[in-house]
């Protein structure tokens, strides 16, 4: 039987930054943006869909004059994604 896939999840951007975000303690926006190779609105936009789902949290914080922004993945958010890789298992043959 299938399980059903978080929607919030299944976007292709918002789950590698979660994945990203599963495996790092933190990551900033400029490494989040290289590694997905998404615009800055697209991920700014995804961020923010993460964020208000709890299952990121976002600091903004200055290094120098230049702002920063730093996103780390909540305890809601690393059970979300658990949830979720063992949904799509169940979408594997066994």
């Amino acid at each position: 039987m299938f399980k059903a896939l978080d929607p919030l999840l299944h976007s292709q951007l918002r789950l590698a930054i979660m994945s990203i975000l599963v495996s790092t303690s933190e990551a900033d926006f400029v490494y989040l943006r290289d590694t997905t190779e998404a615009t800055a609105g697209n991920l700014s936009v995804q961020i923010e869909k993460l964020r208000e789902a709890g299952y990121i949290s976002v600091k903004k914080t200055f290094k120098g004059r230049m702002p920063r922004t730093t996103c780390s993945i909540t305890p809601e958010g690393v059970a979300a994604f658990e949830i979720y890789v063992e949904a799509l298992k169940s979408y594997l043959p066994q």
